[in-house]
Parts: C-alpha cells; structure tokens; sequence
C-alpha cells in the first residue's frame, strides 16, 4: 500500500486493526501515522484510548494487552509501536521447546494479525522490516504494510506539483523540477519550502520560478543562466566573476548547484528532443516548458551548444555535489573546479 492511499482509506474511515508502515522517509511515515490516528481516534478522549510504545523497551505481551482493551468513548483505540527494526535485529525467536510466548516480538504480532481486535488500530512503524519475517510475508498478502521509501528524483516533482495543487497553488512542472534540487531530497525540507512558497505567492496564486529564487535558493535563476551562458562561450574569467556574485557561504553553494543542475538538465531534454526531430514547441514541452515565450529563450540559450555537451556537464554537476557534501575542500573552490572542467570539457581553451 502507498502513503497516499492509507491516507485515502483512513480518512473515508476505511482503517484496517494492523497497519506495518516502514521506510527511511519518516515525513511520509509521520503523516500516515498521523491520518491513522487521527480515523481511529475520531473525537474521543486521547488519554483513554491511547497507547505509545518503542520497540525493544517494551514487551509484547503488554502491548498486545493493550490491543485487547475495548475503547473508550472514541471509534478505535490506537496502539502505536515505534522502531521496530530494533525487534528485528534483536535475534529472539522461539525457544527450543516452542513456548508460543517466547517467540520474536515481529512474530508475536504476526500470529495477531491472523485474528486482529477490530476495535483497535496497532500501527507498527520503523525504518525497514525484513522482507523474509513471517509478518512481512503475511504483510504483503493482507495489504496492512505501508511503504515509505525516499522518492526518487523522477517522482519527487510529482510529488510537489500534487502537494501545492493541493494547497490551490498550482506549479509548472519546470518549477517543480527546480524546486525538487534545489531543497530535495528530504520531503520535510521540501514541504516547508512550499508551505512558505504558498505563503508568498497567496491564496489560489501559482508558484513561480521567481518564488522560489526569492524564498528559497537565495539565487535568482536568472543569475544562474547567466553563468550557463558564460560556461556555454567559454569564458572562465565571467563564470568565475558570476560564480563570486551568487555563491553564498552559509549554504556550501548546494542551492545554487541545484538551480545549476535543473537548467542544464533542461538544455539536455530540449536538446535530445530537438535531435529527434521535434519542433521547438514539443521539444520544450519535452524539457518541461509549457509557455510558448519560455520555449523561444530555452530554444535561443540552446543555439550553439554542441550535441551531447550538457550530457558531460551533467556528470560533472553531480561529481561536484559529491564533493560538496563529502569533501573537506571549501565549497567556493570546489565550485571554481567545476566551472574550470566545465569549460575545458569542450576540448577547447577558456577565454581568459
């Protein structure tokens, strides 16, 4: 089951008794706990219909006796059990004369999801759960395990058009597609940034690329072509001089190599698009641009970029944000680095 359809189904108050919601997005994880509770809960009291437990600081027993206990003046109680990877690298399992009650708590709970208590919602939450344990495999059948993976850079654009459509402000794809690198991967950074995205567009407004220049990356996207068409001539000397004008310290350039990023990686799709014989139109539909003048500039920042050339800029972007995040160079000279090999990567000298 995916987040958005547990979060669908509990608030059409459609809960299954035993939800396992697993993976390393603990944003996504947080919300779908938060839905199921919220179904279960409905408008009763907390405090008697309640229990929270961490996995390896208590027993099963107790918390299964808890599932057991009728609610009180609320629709379901609700049983939440976190860490549960603790349970599954902790090694218990039955004992050598097969006592039911020394089994591994992970197994304990599948042998419950064979008969649930339907007047209560247990919600079993962690990083992972290993897919050979007997609760996963019955997990799989019963469709109660939840998957909450990190998104991948296809899907997280997706993910923020949705997520600002559904606060009524609309955001083209080419936006979402640099707001995703700009404060990807993280959903929890990325939803804050479009909650103040919202704010500063208002009610009903879309959110542009201007936005999020002024709310978020502090470097304005129109900076960040100019240095694409400094590296596009070869001039070193400019880059440098634009690099130096845009590069903030306080975040290592990582925004400004993400804005980097998303520019190129548009050249490359309209670019590819182009070698195959589409029209410019449906060559920057292709890269993500929608409205006809944008199509003109990306078809006129395109002219006389050699084919495959942003293919090769694009490996060095993400050799350079490795580096930005794993070496104990300065961040402005791995920058300065990257703007030296892009330039050189033509095979020709920079303009000094």
């Amino acid at each position: 089951m995916t987040p958005s359809e547990a979060i669908a189904q509990a608030k059409q108050g459609k809960l299954l008794p035993l939800y396992v919601i697993v993976g390393e997005e603990r944003f996504l994880r947080d919300e779908v706990v938060a839905a199921v509770r919220s179904a279960a809960l409905g408008n009763g009291v907390a405090a008697f219909n309640e229990d929270k437990y961490t996995a390896g600081e208590a027993d099963a027993d107790a918390i299964l006796s808890a599932a057991r206990t009728v609610p009180m003046m609320a629709p379901k109680r609700f049983v939440l059990v976190r860490g549960i990877e603790r349970w599954d690298s902790s090694g218990e399992g039955r004992s050598d004369d097969g006592d039911a009650k020394k089994l591994a708590p992970l197994d304990r709970f599948a042998e419950y999801a064979a008969a649930p208590i339907d007047s209560t919602c247990v919600v079993l939450t962690g990083d992972k759960i290993d897919g050979r344990k007997r609760l996963s495999t019955l997990g799989k059948k019963q469709g109660f395990i939840v998957a909450c993976d990190v998104l991948g850079g296809r899907e997280l654009p997706g993910w923020i058009r949705d997520r600002a459509a559904a606060r009524g402000n609309p955001i083209d794809p080419d936006v979402a597609e640099l707001l995703a690198e700009i404060a990807g991967p993280e959903l929890a950074h990325v939803n804050d940034a479009i909650e103040r995205l919202a704010l500063y567009a208002g009610e009903g407004k879309p959110i542009t690329e201007e936005a999020v220049g002024e709310c978020v990356a502090r470097v304005r996207t129109a900076d960040t072509w100019d240095l694409v068409a400094k590296v596009g001539a070869r001039d070193l000397k400019g880059a440098l001089a634009a690099l130096a004008d845009t590069y903030d310290p306080r975040d290592r350039g990582l925004p400004l190599l993400g804005a980097l990023a998303w520019s190129i990686r548009q050249l490359a799709k309209f670019q590819a698009a182009t070698e195959s014989g589409a029209s410019t139109d449906e060559a920057a539909k292709r890269a993500g641009v929608f409205q006809p003048f944008r199509a003109r500039e990306l078809a006129q920042r395109a002219r006389g970029l050699r084919p495959k050339e942003t293919d090769r800029w694009l490996l060095v972007l993400a050799e350079t944000d490795l580096a930005l995040k794993g070496s104990r160079r300065p961040p402005q000279a791995i920058l300065e680095d990257m703007l030296t090999r892009l330039i050189a990567s033509s095979g020709r000298a920079p303009r000094a």
